[in-house]
């Protein structure tokens, strides 16, 4: 007999990058909160190239969220709910980092969210760090973990 919470975890996170990734530091910060997110669903992280990689035939029914300094700002809390919502729909996340020069024109449209992190702008693995970050703190305020406090 499963818990409810393994019924849930369903959900497969996908986070998505463009470009190498250089800083091992921040690196590793981005792996460690994935990892510890893996307890609450299937987290996966690599590096695509545009034009090499199809991430739509990869993921139909996924929901889509790009990171895009022009996009929608989010703060943990509803960002948590962002989580819940494909959760209990059993729809998996796909996050996708640009590289140096953002996302392609094309697949700025086609996403089902765009997301700002913040108005200021950050390397992108530093941003890939901080969204694996709120990955696992939306994972942890859900399961009434002490963590987000």
């Amino acid at each position: 007999m499963q818990s409810a919470h393994a019924e849930k975890n369903k959900l497969k996170i996908f986070l998505y990058y463009v470009g190498k990734p250089r800083d091992e530091h921040a690196n590793a910060i981005a792996a460690e909160f994935l990892k510890r997110s893996f307890r609450y669903a299937h987290c996966e992280m690599r590096e695509i190239v545009f034009g090499r990689f199809d991430l739509f035939s990869k993921h139909p029914s996924g929901q889509k969220v790009f990171l895009d300094p022009a996009g929608k700002p989010l703060d943990s809390r509803a960002f948590t709910v962002l989580v819940q919502s494909a959760e209990d729909e059993g729809r998996d996340l796909i996050f996708l980092v640009g590289g140096h020069d953002g996302l392609p024109d094309e697949w700025r449209p086609r996403a089902d969210l765009l997301l700002s992190l913040s108005p200021m702008t950050f390397p992108h693995e530093l941003a890939r760090a901080m969204l694996a970050e709120q990955i696992y703190r939306a994972f942890t305020t859900l399961r009434g973990h002490p963590y987000p406090r």
